[in-house]
């Protein structure tokens, strides 16, 4: 499980700073992220996972723009899936997780976290902020609908991350009937955006399809995390 927090981790800091980080500090950004992690590794015995981790990454910037639908289509994405449920296949949660792991704390409020959980955990909500939006987009190919009126579901940015991230933690909590209730008050909320689309349904077709691929998205990073603590 650390390997696939570490791969989660590493793409969901290379894309907010991309997104959020002004040009010229970006590459002192991606230094420091570097270098924090190669001691949070070395500290958890995980550095394999680590150039693991940044070789992903690095693969992950050249094919999905910062801002853009997939360049290189869905490949990368495909990438980090796999890598991440190799990990966790391979590596559940380790007996002996490191020097970091020999003083992380034996409680917290919500009872026994490892180590090896919280990467996990920080690297599926920092995956889910932004890189979670790059999914979406290169689902959707080009970020736009047909006829170029995208701008119209302008909440989509914000409200995606937030999303993704409370149906993660949801699901995780075994809150199914609160994760209903948020899903079909989304649909509620966009309602009148949808009833109002052309005879062609592309407006439906695009909430849709990228409500699905985001709602996926967290899934898929509750299930590695379920996979991971159950092995």
């Amino acid at each position: 499980m650390i390997g696939a927090g570490i791969v989660l981790l590493a793409v969901g800091m290379t894309d907010l700073i991309r997104l959020y980080a002004p040009p010229r500090a970006r590459i002192a950004l991606f230094a420091t992220v570097g270098i924090l992690l190669l001691v949070v590794a070395a500290g958890a015995d995980a550095v394999p996972w680590l150039f693991t981790g940044i070789g992903v990454a690095v693969l992950w910037t050249l094919g999905t723009p910062a801002r853009r639908g997939g360049r290189a289509g869905l490949w990368p994405v495909v990438l980090v899936a796999a890598v991440s449920a190799v990990a966790v296949a391979l590596q559940g949660i380790r007996v002996q997780q490191g020097p970091l792991g020999d003083i992380w704390p034996d409680s917290s409020p919500l009872g026994l976290v490892t180590l090896d959980t919280g990467l996990f955990v920080l690297g599926a909500i920092c995956f889910l902020a932004e890189s979670g939006n790059v999914v979406v987009r290169a689902a959707l190919r080009d970020g736009e609908l047909p006829d170029g009126d995208a701008p119209a579901l302008k909440g989509g940015r914000l409200i995606g991350p937030l999303e993704r991230i409370l149906v993660f933690a949801l699901t995780v909590a075994g809150a199914f009937t609160l994760l209903a209730a948020v899903l079909a008050a989304k649909g509620i909320v966009r309602f009148p955006e949808i009833s109002r689309d052309s005879d062609t349904g592309t407006r439906a077709e695009y909430f849709l399809i990228g409500s699905l691929v985001s709602w996926a998205t967290a899934l898929g990073a509750a299930f590695l995390l379920w996979w991971g603590a159950g092995g």
